[in-house]
């Protein structure tokens, strides 16, 4: 059995989908959900699927005890899926090469503190780009700098608007990173 650990700071939609693409798979277990958010919709859900649920803050996530607690369930990879903290280096350091994280541009554009959600789609419109994307990538002590793993693709319509370019995203994110994660898990 190859455990993950997923971080989420809201609705969980990312969560949800990597949790219904290995429902059933006897080689993939998500083995707790971390959220920084206590009125996260993703905490109802990590309820309902009996999953264990870590409730940090800022002060936590850099503590020691909260490093043994991740190490306890073995995992082989964390997942940011819709995380909005700066990862701390003791917390890289404890994990090499075993944090990925999921960004809704194509970096290097669109990435650094503050381009989250909305905030990349509205960059993304304002440039009059004509493609937008995902890009997954392991993290390091920089905000969306650490090596790239997979870019996916989508054009845009100078007709899309934030909704439209939101829905495209979450599309290519459903779809790629349940299977990056298992390509990795590999």
């Amino acid at each position: 059995m190859k455990n993950i650990i997923l971080f989420a700071s809201g609705r969980g939609s990312n969560v949800k989908a990597i949790y219904h693409y290995f429902k059933g798979n006897n080689q993939v277990k998500i083995a707790a959900i971390v959220c920084n958010n206590s009125k996260a919709g993703i905490i109802d859900f990590a309820k309902e699927e009996n999953i264990p649920l870590i409730l940090i803050d800022k002060v936590q996530i850099q503590s020691n005890e909260f490093i043994q607690e991740l190490q306890s369930f073995q995992a082989k990879l964390i997942v940011l899926a819709g995380f909005l903290w700066k990862i701390p280096e003791t917390l890289i350091e404890a994990f090499p090469h075993k944090i990925i994280n999921l960004h809704p541009a194509l970096l290097p554009k669109y990435g650094g503190k503050g381009m989250y959600g909305e905030n990349v789609h509205k960059a993304v419109i304002a440039a009059g780009e004509k493609e937008t994307g995902i890009t997954i990538h392991f993290i390091d002590e920089q905000y969306d700098k650490g090596h790239n793993i997979v870019q996916a693709y989508c054009s845009l319509e100078p007709t899309d608007d934030l909704a439209i370019i939101q829905s495209k995203i979450q599309k290519l994110e459903h779809y790629f990173l349940p299977r990056t994660i298992e390509f990795l898990l590999k």
